[in-house]
């Protein structure tokens, strides 16, 4: 058995939303609200296709661990029935994305083929 991890080992969490081109108002909307209200979460580019491994379309929010309190019941309660893929970052992408995340909505399934083990280390 492993010993448990340290909620200290998260640097920054990211919130996949996603949507379609009938829900991207609905992503849009949320987008603004989340930019006018949670101003030092940084809002990602648009990815009207597939990119990584995402599903479906979708923007990220990145946002440090001390804004978690406030901006994930934000996410939960406006997401508007949109999914939205909620995970932390702690140097390990694929463990991240498929065993720490959180699901608000439909859990959908990720390609993790290129996911890595572990980040490339900074020089």
């Amino acid at each position: 058995m492993n010993p448990p991890k340290e909620a200290a080992s998260v640097h920054a969490w990211h919130a996949h939303v996603y949507y379609t081109q009938e829900t991207r108002p609905l992503a849009e909307q949320l987008r603004t609200w989340v930019a006018e209200r949670h101003p030092a979460a940084r809002l990602g580019r648009w990815h009207d296709a597939r990119v990584g491994p995402h599903p479906q379309s979708m923007y990220q929010i990145a946002f440090a661990p001390e804004d978690f309190p406030a901006l994930a019941p934000f996410l939960a309660l406006n997401r508007q029935g949109l999914t939205i893929l909620l995970h932390p970052e702690t140097g390990r992408p694929k463990d991240d994305h498929l065993l720490h995340a959180l699901w608000m909505g439909a859990v959908l399934p990720l390609d993790a083929t290129n996911l890595p083990e572990t980040e490339p280390r900074e020089a």
